[in-house]
C-alpha cells in the first residue's frame, strides 16, 4: 500500500520539518509515503468571495491533476466526520481491502478545499473544528496515519 500527502502550500519550518522526517522514517516499515507540495496563490488581503472562488479553483485543479483514478481519497475539511484513532485505523485497513492501492490525503490551503476536490473525495475528514495552520496539520496528520498503523499492529504506542 502507498499513502500519498498532498498539500497546498510549501513547508518551510524546520522543526515542522524534522517531526514530518521523523514520522515518515517510522512509517517506512508500513508503507510507501509520497508527500506532493502544490504551490498556493496569492490571497490578497480583503479578497472578495470570488476572488477566494477563484483561488479554491485554481489551486483545486492542481490538487486534481496529482490524484489518478484508482486513489480512495481522504480530504481534510472542518465540516467533515471525526474518528477516534481505533475507527482511523480501521478505515485505513478496510481500504485496502476493498482494493486500494493508494490512499490519498489532501490538506488545503489557507481558504480551505474547492467543492470540486470534496465531491472527488470518498471521505471528508476533520480533526475537530479547531483551525489548524496546515503546516502544522501535516505533521499531525502523519502522526496519525503512524499511529493508525500502531494499532493495526498491536502496539502499545497508542496507549
Amino acid at each position: 500500500m502507498k499513502v500519498k500527502v498532498i498539500t497546498v502550500g510549501k513547508l518551510k519550518e524546520k522543526y515542522l520539518k524534522d517531526g514530518i522526517a521523523e514520522y515518515s522514517k517510522r512509517l517506512s516499515r508500513f508503507t510507501k509515503l509520497e508527500f506532493i507540495e502544490l504551490a498556493d496563490e496569492k490571497t490578497p488581503d480583503n479578497a472578495s468571495l470570488a476572488e477566494n472562488q477563484q483561488i479554491l479553483l485554481k489551486e483545486g485543479q492542481r490538487i486534481l491533476g496529482k490524484i489518478g483514478e484508482r486513489e480512495f481519497i481522504i480530504a481534510l475539511a472542518i465540516e467533515g466526520k471525526q474518528f477516534p484513532s481505533e475507527e482511523f485505523s480501521k478505515i485505513l485497513a478496510d481500504t485496502v481491502l476493498q482494493g486500494y492501492s493508494t490512499i490519498t490525503f489532501i490538506i488545503g490551503g489557507s481558504l480551505g478545499l474547492s467543492p470540486e476536490v470534496k465531491k472527488r473525495a470518498q471521505l471528508l475528514m476533520s480533526f475537530g473544528a479547531l483551525t489548524l495552520p496546515h503546516q502544522l496539520m501535516k505533521l499531525v496528520l502523519v502522526e496519525q496515519i503512524y499511529r493508525a498503523f500502531m494499532i493495526q499492529q498491536g502496539s502499545p504506542y497508542h496507549k
